[in-house]
C-alpha cells in the first residue's frame, strides 16, 4: 500500500477510533480524567548573539526588475494584441552588449529571423506566450520565455500594460527546467548540482515595487539520485498552461 494511502487508512482509522470513544463516553457522567504529562514548551534559542552583522550581502541579487519597453505600442491597452516577437526584438536592441556578434547571447539574436513567416519554427528561441493576471489589475499580463544561444539559459520574463506602454516587470535568466503560474507566483525550477535535487525560486507582485519581487528560494528533493552526478538541463523549460 502506498505511503500517502496508510497515513490516510491511519488517520481515518483513529477518527472512527475517537468517534466510537465519544459515542460510548456519551452517557458517562463520571469526573474528569487526567490527559497525562504536558511537555515543556521550548524557545527558540538565538545562536552567537554577539555576532557582528556583515556589511552586505554574500551574493547580489535583483529582487525586481521595472522597464519600460521602448517601441512596442499596446493596440487598445490589450497586451494579446503585442507580438512576442516584437517584444524580444525590443530587448535585443535595447541590449547591444547581450545580443551583440560578441555578447554572450549572440546566437539568440542570430536566431531570431527565424520566428517570421517562412521561417524554421524549430530554430526560433521564443517560447509560446502565456496570458494571466499576475499584478492583481484584473487584465492579463504576458509571461514569455526565450532561450539564450548558445548558453543554456532560458530567458523569463513578465510585462504588464501601464499608460498605454508596455512595462517589464520581471527579468530572470537562469539553466531552467520548468516554470509554473500558481495563482498570482511564477515558479521557476532549475537544477541543483546533486542529482535528484531541483532549486525552486518564486516571484510574486510586490505593489510598491510595481514589479515581480523575488520571494522564496527553495532546495527540494524531486527523487532518487546518486551524489556526485550533474543533472542535465531540457532544452527548454516546460511551463503549465494558465
Amino acid at each position: 500500500m502506498p505511503a500517502r494511502r496508510r497515513s490516510r487508512t491511519a488517520l481515518a482509522a483513529a477518527a472512527v477510533a475517537l468517534l466510537s470513544a465519544t459515542t460510548a463516553a456519551c452517557g458517562d457522567t463520571g469526573g474528569l480524567q487526567g490527559a497525562g504529562a504536558t511537555p515543556t514548551a521550548a524557545s527558540p534559542a538565538r545562536l552567537w548573539p554577539d555576532l557582528r552583522p556583515a556589511s552586505s550581502p554574500a551574493y547580489p541579487y535583483d529582487v525586481a526588475t521595472r522597464a519600460v519597453v521602448k517601441g512596442v505600442t499596446v493596440p487598445g491597452d490589450d497586451i494579446r494584441k503585442v507580438d512576442p516577437v516584437d517584444v524580444v526584438e525590443a530587448e535585443i536592441k535595447a541590449h547591444p552588449d547581450d545580443y551583440g556578434p560578441k555578447g554572450a547571447y549572440h546566437g539568440t539574436a542570430d536566431r531570431m529571423t527565424e520566428c517570421g513567416e517562412g521561417g524554421d519554427a524549430a530554430r526560433c528561441p521564443l517560447l509560446k506566450p502565456y496570458y494571466r493576471d499576475l499584478t492583481g489589475d484584473g487584465r492579463a499580463d504576458l509571461t514569455l520565455g526565450f532561450r539564450l544561444y548558445p548558453t543554456n539559459q532560458t530567458a523569463v520574463r513578465v510585462y504588464t500594460v501601464e499608460k498605454h506602454r508596455l512595462v517589464q516587470v520581471l527579468a530572470d535568466n537562469d539553466a531552467i527546467v520548468g516554470v509554473e503560474l500558481a495563482g498570482r507566483a511564477l515558479i521557476e525550477r532549475s537544477p541543483a548540482d546533486i542529482s535528484g535535487y531541483e532549486y525552486r525560486t518564486t516571484w510574486v507582485w510586490d505593489p510598491e515595487q510595481r514589479a515581480m519581487a523575488f520571494s522564496r528560494d527553495e532546495y527540494l528533493h524531486t527523487g532518487e539520485g546518486r551524489r556526485g552526478k550533474q543533472p542535465s538541463a531540457s532544452p527548454g523549460p516546460t511551463t503549465s498552461a494558465p
